[in-house]
């Protein structure tokens, strides 16, 4: 059977430009191409088909496709990381970097305002810097396979709160009432625009609460009662 749009899957990738790996969902394949990370999730991963979780090129190839076949498919720059812009390429005055002890050079990652760049020259007082996606402009390939398609309603909704939130959620699901437990209060706008999505992507789920993860109490420091 076909996978259609919204159902819920488990999806291994890798992500080639120029022949090299960028991204994968393998720790091997990872640690073999020099671009394992600490902070990076292995393992197949949980997305809700043509919802944009993964790159629109290839969120629009998983349709159609079947359960545990391998396909390859080539992305464009714009079904991909953008073409190049011009206007995301910025000179920046040196006295800024120096502001936060900061010394840049060619090929520095720089956060500025909540926009990530990279350094291309720094010299005369002025320094270079490129927002553009590292890969914008260039044409990947993706080698994927679908696992499996998700069929229980309580990993679904753990998976899709994993992928907005970036936490793992306990999640519990009763006459079609979810509970999803995490460790921080969900904002009023962001509980109502997932509530919304859940409930149209899962048509079971009925109504939806979120619950902030009480802090585990301290320990009782009162003497422990020895019976003879």
């Amino acid at each position: 059977m076909s996978i259609q749009k919204n159902e819920f899957i488990e999806l291994e990738y890798m992500g080639k430009a120029d022949g090299a790996v960028f991204d994968t969902t393998d720790k091997e394949v990872a640690k073999k191409e020099g671009i394992a990370s600490n902070k990076a999730e292995y393992g197949p991963m949980l997305v809700c088909v043509g919802q944009g979780h993964v790159l629109k090129g290839l969120d629009d190839a998983l349709i159609g496709k079947e359960i545990d076949k391998a396909f390859t498919i080539t992305l464009q720059p714009e079904e991909a990381f953008g073409k190049k812009s011009a206007k995301l390429v910025r000179l920046i005055p040196l006295r800024k970097f120096k502001e936060h002890d900061i010394t840049p050079f060619p090929g520095l990652q720089v956060d500025i305002d909540n926009m990530m760049g990279t350094v291309k020259t720094a010299s005369g007082g002025r320094v270079l810097v490129d927002f553009n996606h590292p890969l914008s402009g260039r044409v990947v390939t993706y080698e994927a396979k679908i696992v499996k398609k998700v069929e229980d309603d309580a990993e679904k909704v753990k998976g899709y709160l994993k992928l907005i939130l970036g936490f793992d959620a306990k999640v519990d699901i009763k006459e079609g009432k979810a509970t999803a437990e995490l460790p921080f209060e969900v904002p009023k706008e962001v509980n109502e625009e997932m509530t919304k999505k859940l409930k149209e992507l899962i048509p079971n789920i009925k109504e939806i609460a979120f619950i902030k993860k009480e802090e585990k109490q301290a320990e009782d420091k009162t003497p422990p009662i020895i019976k003879e």
